[in-house]
């Protein structure tokens, strides 16, 4: 685990890693109590609890950290994040779902909000539950191989798929999430068959890339990153529209050669629906205040993370958009809930 540990800030206070894990960080001087306005009185008016719906490591807890570490300091106010993994993310979404509107406990998630109850029932609705306040970036999803493996660019990847149909095996962190729909969506698109190897977290999954037990897998590039500098994996592509300045020299799946391929992996925060306006409107501003300081740019931009800023109904026009475009893909691929 020290290599995740190694993304997040020394300045954060990790109180325990376990399956309910939970790291508190508070305000990094005494004066920024002092600096709060009459307009931080709506929110926050305590400690703020984010859950992460999965273990820490992922893409998907490593981005809040780095964010509100800052917001914390700006705000004056105590910020808790707890990980609580398990049941594909419905353990910490339900939780989040079920939670008092006031703004002071946040759901910090991928777009496998979206993307899970396509693939299976899930006791919670994206659109209904939850009232959206801003993506904190898009986090490319990354094609990578072992390099002991004879595959050196995604045609060697198909060619080495459809000649013994079946046969190649690619991860997924967790079925019906963003990599799992990326690498279905890749795989139809270049029209070859495989098997899903599923597990819990990315971690995991990139784990057996390395030793060569799995094929292939769409990372987040968060993840996979410290790996590709050290020659671990090779980077094939990436899964987003255009290539990501983290990797410029590595092309797109469009680009090498596999059309309608592309997909985006973006990590976000969403609030009980009930939660009032003024307060939503409120978190907006100082997330987005934390997004753009300096210091927090710099970092998600080491990881390959694009900023993806969006006002909060902008945001749920998004999330209900992308909802039956999962739905078609996980027919398409025919791992669609029944």
């Amino acid at each position: 685990m020290h290599r995740w540990n190694a993304c997040r800030s020394t300045a954060l206070a990790v109180i325990a890693v376990t399956a309910s894990a939970w790291t508190m960080i508070g305000p990094l001087t005494a004066e920024t109590s002092a600096l709060q306005t009459s307009a931080a009185k709506v929110w926050p008016t305590k400690r703020v609890q984010i859950i992460v719906p999965f273990a820490p490591g992922s893409a998907t807890d490593l981005l809040p950290r780095m964010v509100f570490e800052q917001v914390a300091a700006n705000v004056g106010q105590t910020i808790i994040i707890e990980n609580r993994p398990g049941g594909g993310g419905a353990i910490g979404v339900s939780a989040a779902a079920k939670a008092d509107p006031d703004g002071h406990t946040i759901l910090v998630h991928s777009n496998a909000l979206v993307t899970a109850p396509a693939i299976q029932h899930m006791p919670y609705d994206p659109v209904q539950d939850f009232a959206g306040i801003t993506p904190l970036g898009n986090v490319p999803l990354v094609l990578v191989v072992s390099p002991d493996k004879n595959i050196r660019t995604v045609k060697d990847l198909v060619a080495a798929a459809k000649a013994k149909p079946g046969s190649i095996n690619y991860a997924a962190a967790g079925i019906g999430t963003p990599p799992h729909l990326t690498a279905e969506r890749f795989r139809l698109a270049a029209q070859f068959e495989g098997q899903l190897v599923p597990f819990k977290g990315a971690p995991e999954a990139l784990t057996e890339v390395i030793t060569g037990r799995v094929d292939f897998y769409f990372c987040p590039l968060t993840v996979a990153m410290p790996f590709i500098r050290e020659g671990k994996v090779l980077a094939l592509a990436v899964s987003s529209s255009k290539r990501t300045s983290a990797l410029p020299g590595v092309p797109t799946t469009l680009e090498a050669g596999v059309p309608d391929s592309d997909f985006d992996f973006w990590v976000g925060m969403v609030v009980p629906k009930k939660t009032p306006r003024e307060i939503v409107v409120r978190m907006h501003e100082e997330t987005v205040k934390g997004l753009r300081d300096p210091s927090v740019k710099e970092k998600l931009s080491k990881l390959g993370v694009e900023e993806m800023i969006m006002q909060p109904d902008d945001f749920d026009a998004r999330i209900a958009r992308e909802v039956p475009i999962a739905v078609t893909l996980a027919r398409a691929a025919g791992v669609a809930a029944k």
